[in-house]
Parts: structure tokens; sequence; C-alpha cells
């Protein structure tokens, strides 16, 4: 195989292996490390289908190697982050026989993050737009919110429960049939792109203000900017 068709393959790769050393750091609560590496993980999975495209080798096999190596960055290593958030959390009200078993539910969206690729695979709607929460937004969510909150919900006494309450809530919207917007321009015009320019407005302010705590509030902004075009679209 040449080269040429080997590169988009070895940018994917990078992809997976970025995954797979942000999985190590989260088991090990170095939640900076796991954020770096996810969003390193995140570029390498930008450029891999760019450059696909760009040499003209796009096709089945490297199609398979993205979702896998996805699943990998945005679906396992969000997962262990979420399972050693849970490790620190109390959860009131339940016997500490099972509350030692809690942290695996955070691989629950390992689970729904490869349901959600197998869907994007096989769904041709998802050309323009995405139907359900992408799984990059998931991961950078999670890894972000442990960075910058894992103090907090290692000391509220319901912190458990409520990051329970989020990992069922985001399982539901990686698979959920809600069409989300994304950031793909066929024109630079404003009328059919204001709802991006508007979201990449508020997010520079969010992440400007805030540095990368403002994360968090940027996913649940992307999610809130597209239920309301949904909404005003009906």
């Amino acid at each position: 195989m040449s080269l040429k068709k080997q590169f988009p393959q070895i940018i994917t790769s990078c992809n997976l292996l970025c995954g797979c050393v942000a999985a190590v750091f989260a088991l090990h609560g170095n939640y900076p490390l796991a954020l770096a590496f996810i969003v390193g993980g995140a570029v390498f999975d930008f450029f891999d289908g760019f450059a696909a495209r760009l040499l003209g080798v796009a096709g089945p096999f490297g199609r398979e190697l993205d979702s896998l190596a996805d699943d990998i960055t945005f679906g396992f290593a969000p997962a262990a982050v979420v399972a050693s958030l849970l490790g620190e959390a109390t959860f009131p009200g339940l016997p500490p026989a099972m509350a030692a078993y809690m942290p695996w539910a955070g691989f629950l969206i390992a689970a729904f993050s490869a349901l959600r690729l197998a869907k994007f695979n096989l769904d041709e709607r998802q050309t323009m737009g995405f139907i359900g929460l992408p799984t990059p937004a998931n991961a950078l969510f999670w890894a972000s919110l442990a960075l910058g909150l894992h103090d907090d919900i290692a000391h509220i006494a319901c912190g458990g429960w409520l990051v329970l309450a989020g990992i069922v809530l985001s399982c539901w919207l990686l698979v959920s049939e809600i069409p989300m917007f994304a950031l793909k321009f066929k024109h630079f015009g404003w009328r059919d792109n204001r709802l991006r320019y508007v979201f990449i407005f508020l997010a520079g302010f969010l992440v400007g203000a805030f540095g990368w705590r403002g994360l968090p509030f940027v996913v649940v902004l992307y999610v809130l900017l597209s239920l309301a075009a949904n909404a005003r679209k009906h």
C-alpha cells in the first residue's frame, strides 16, 4: 500500500493512541492530561478525513478505522473519566458494598458512543448535520467537567447521583433523534450560517471568559441552540 493511502490511516491511528493515553490518565485521576489527549484526538480526527478527501483515498476501510478510533477517544476515554469521577463521589443512602460498583456505570458512555458511531455510519441523513449528540462533543463535556468540578463533585453529598443523572442524559442524547447542526459551511454567507456564527461567537466568549472551564457550557450551548433551531423550524 502506498504512503499516499496510508497517510490518513496514520493520522487516524494517532487519534486512537491519544484516546488510549487519555483513558490511562483518566483512570489515574489526571484530568488535565486526559482532557489534553482527548483534544489532541479531536484534532487528529478532523485532519484524517480532511487528508483522505484531499488525497482522494477515502474509502470503507478508513471509515471503519475512524469509527474504532473515535469510540476509543470519544467513547472509552470519557467513560474512564466518568468512572474515575464516580470513584471519588459519594452515594447517600446506598450501602458501601453497592457504592463500590457504581463507577462501572461510567462505561455506559463507551457503549452508547459505539451505538452512536454505528448509527452515523449507516444514516444517510447526517451529511450536513447530526442526528443525536456527536461523540466528540460528549467527550469534551465530560473531560472538561471533570477537570473543573471534580473536587466539588467529590465533596457534594449527592455528587454521585448527579453524575449518574448526567450519564443517563448524555447516553440518551447520543442515540436520540434530535437533529443537531454541524460546523460545515457550503459558503460563508450570513443567512444560511447565522446559527453557526452565533454559536462560534458565544463559544469563543465562554472560552475567553472562563478558559477550559467554559468547555462544558459550550457543549450545553450547542445542544440548546440545536433544540431552539428545531423548535423554530417546526
